[in-house]
């Protein structure tokens, strides 16, 4: 019983360790961006004076609503048009035999593994031939091409799970291959889907190296480069940052959220004749 006992206690602490070590950056970003008397930014862990001035001047004086007005867009195309591409590209892998598949799936990972900065001059050259620098289409397409190798290969192991009894079935009920896709197995690969939506709105939103690159306009800028705004040659506005960064931060946190909710409503839902 001792022994359980000390065990118990030495698992608790590790987790309140764990969750202190996690969550204090969250916390002095929180209450840097509510400290009024901010001083060199780094100088207190308890805000003196309580305030909305730092998000106040973010969105006034730095024009920060616009940036995140833009990366929304960005976000949102990136994640709804890969999903949607990326669904059809794994129900035609996992449910179609046909020549250089495999070779498809192995390109697809070699796509993976290559790194975003080894890109950055090809795609900058590709687009400035295309005429789409200073973009937000430009952008969104770069990273469509960037989510799908990984949501297709992660759907694909999705569509594959689901038993083709079940297709086979609702064919013998009448349905078409449109109707059986959009009542039984889109349901059930849901889970999937909003997995891989949710790596494809995180991807967008906080990605810098591209934005950086491709986007030079003021009203074109997304929230990565927005937060570069707040450093100056002398001195650095770590009020404004911190306040930026925790609105930057809330949209990922809804959209974890929400699809974990998700998560578990779709693993049950498509079986159902």
């Amino acid at each position: 019983m001792k022994t359980r006992t000390w065990t118990g206690i030495g698992k608790t602490v590790a987790v309140v360790a764990l969750l202190l070590f996690t969550l204090f950056p969250v916390y002095f970003m929180l209450s840097t961006a509510l400290n009024g008397q901010n001083g060199s930014g780094t100088d207190s862990l308890v805000p003196a004076d309580v305030t909305l001035d730092n998000f106040r001047r973010a969105f006034t004086e730095n024009h920060f609503g616009r940036y995140m007005l833009n990366s929304a867009i960005v976000t949102v195309a990136t994640a709804v048009v890969s999903g949607a591409l990326a669904m059809l590209g794994a129900v035609a892998i996992a449910r179609f035999r046909f020549r250089f598949r495999s070779t498809m799936l192995v390109l697809i990972l070699i796509v993976q593994m290559l790194p975003a900065e080894a890109l950055v001059i090809p795609l900058f050259l590709q687009m400035k031939d295309w005429r789409m620098l200073n973009s937000l289409l430009g952008l969104i397409l770069v990273y469509i091409a960037f989510s799908l190798p990984f949501a297709i290969w992660n759907l694909q192991g999705f569509v594959a799970a689901v038993p083709r009894e079940l297709e086979e079935a609702a064919y013998l009920d009448g349905c078409g291959w449109w109707r059986m896709f959009r009542s039984v197995l889109l349901p059930l690969v849901v889970p999937g889907l909003v997995a891989t939506s949710a790596f494809s709105f995180v991807m967008a939103w906080e990605e810098f190296t591209f934005a950086l690159t491709f986007l030079s306009k003021d009203d074109r800028l997304t929230v990565g480069v927005g937060l570069q705004r707040f450093f100056g040659a002398h001195v650095n506005d770590w009020g404004g940052l911190m306040a930026a960064s925790t609105m930057v931060t809330i949209p990922v946190v809804v959209v974890f959220v929400l699809a974990q909710r998700r998560l578990g409503a779709g693993l049950v839902s498509g079986a159902v004749k």
